[in-house]
């Protein structure tokens, strides 16, 4: 899968990440990246993708489905991004989530996505890219401080597409 788009002259691309992506000089203390990143056919609903500006990898994207149903229309997509800190604040998550979540609209009729209620930069990011916010998920993740953190849910819909 290849998803380009422009954002200030420079091109961000979203792309399969593969095995030689994930060489011991490109994984970081903001994205680990391990054999878990790799494409695995026994989930073939949990997809793994780089993010690329002009040709550097400056993050990682993942989605995954989510049933809200017991029918194929009830399946709805579950996206989560990653940025190197340098690359923080230019825009390029923002770009990043509504390439990709356009695309997947194409195949379902919601995209979602949760962070941290403290998250405030993310929530932008979200809200720039065509998310609404829809709620507050109490204690939704546990995180390595032994603690269970509060999300904001945010959506689109396949309604919110231009055109």
């Amino acid at each position: 899968m290849r998803i380009t788009g422009e954002l200030h002259g420079n091109l961000v691309e979203i792309r399969d990440l593969t095995p030689l992506d994930v060489l011991p000089d490109q994984s970081s203390e903001w994205d680990a990246w391990d054999d878990d990143w790799l494409p695995d056919d026994e989930q073939p609903t949990h997809h793994r993708a780089v993010i690329l500006v002009d040709g550097r990898i400056v993050g990682t994207m993942s989605w995954h489905a989510v049933l809200y149903g017991p029918t194929a229309g009830s399946r709805a997509w579950s996206i989560g991004l990653s940025l190197a800190p340098n690359d923080r604040g230019r825009g390029i998550g923002s770009r990043a989530q509504q390439l990709l979540s356009d695309h997947l609209l194409q195949t379902a009729h919601r995209v979602e996505a949760s962070t941290d209620v403290d998250n405030h930069a993310e929530q932008r990011s979200l809200e720039k890219a065509g998310f609404t916010r829809e709620g507050i998920l109490r204690g939704a993740q546990y995180r390595a401080d032994g603690r269970h953190h509060d999300l904001v849910m945010y959506a689109r819909t396949r309604d919110t597409l231009a055109g």
